[in-house]
């Protein structure tokens, strides 16, 4: 599974009555893709993977790969309970999905041996690639990763937590143990900001959820970063995505609930987000809709 430019992590979209809305989701998928997204990574943490049922994620999947039609790779989250966590892996395999990304579980603390035999049980159960995400509970050493670097299906390494130092010790250990075939990215919220750092870390790609609602902002700044227009690429970091950070962390959750906000200000009927999220304040909102138009004005749209 090849990953490259900008990745796409879709919402999942409600309807009013709290049902999934299948059919905004499929135009959803449709126009990132269309935008021209790398990858779609569908029922991850900005799809609240968290909120989903069995059923509900199985379909989100299948969508996702139904809008895409093998233009890009589909990627699909899995986590929780370790049984959850495999049915979920099984469930997108059923799906035609291309890959996992394989998600820390939720509110345990265990040692890294733990979280190494976790992860390493999710991604046998299919013969899927699977994405490793340290976040959260989920921290690794690096020769941790080198560990799961040799589990077959085991082919990349997600980063949320944003320690510099580590992610560097990780990718030497990994490069220098598995080679360069081993795929890791950026996985902040709001990984634009951090981008320059990360690839001084030898860390190129990123999840952008910015993407979900400003492709042609997104699609800028990749442009800038990669072609080293870096006036550009300066410009959105201080214009556009400061000022979307500094919202963002006014309120817990934000970095779902305003990427929502933003597909609803574009015009996809992307509705409410599932408790324990909350939606964004109106005034959030107009505020959101400001930072949107600078982006674009930025990127001459």
């Amino acid at each position: 599974m090849h990953l490259d430019g900008v990745l796409f992590f879709p919402v999942t979209p409600f309807r009013a009555d709290g049902a999934l809305d299948e059919e905004t989701l499929g135009r959803h998928v449709e126009r990132g893709v269309s935008s021209g997204a790398g990858a779609v990574f569908a029922a991850c943490g900005t799809g609240e993977f968290n909120a989903l049922d069995l059923d509900e994620y199985e379909r989100v999947v299948r969508i996702a790969v139904e809008a895409t039609a093998g233009r890009v790779p589909v990627v699909s989250g899995a986590g929780g309970a370790l049984p959850f966590a495999r049915s979920c892996a099984r469930a997108a395999e059923r799906a035609g999905a291309n890959g996992l990304l394989l998600l820390p579980p939720y509110l345990v603390n265990a040692p890294v041996e733990g979280m190494v035999r976790y992860f390493r049980e999710v991604a046998t159960t299919t013969g899927l690639p699977s994405i490793v995400y340290q976040r959260g509970t989920a921290r690794f050493t690096p020769d941790a990763v080198v560990e799961l670097a040799g589990v077959p299906q085991i082919t990349g390494f997600k980063d949320g937590l944003g320690d510099l130092d580590l992610i560097q010790r990780i990718v030497l250990a990994v490069r220098g143990a598995a080679g360069d075939d081993f795929t890791f990215f950026n996985g902040l919220p709001t990984a634009e900001m951090t981008v320059p750092a990360y690839r001084g870390a030898g860390v190129k790609l990123y999840s952008s959820a910015a993407f979900c609602f400003v492709p042609e902002v997104a699609l800028g700044f990749h442009k800038a970063v990669t072609a080293g227009e870096d006036d550009l690429a300066n410009r959105l970091l201080a214009d556009f995505y400061r000022p979307l950070v500094e919202l963002r962390d006014r309120v817990p959750g934000y970095a779902v609930s305003l990427v929502k906000a933003g597909v609803r200000l574009r015009g996809l009927p992307a509705g409410p987000v599932r408790p324990p999220l909350v939606d964004a304040a109106p005034e959030h909102v107009a505020r959101l809709e400001e930072i949107i138009t600078r982006g674009l004005e930025i990127v001459g749209c």
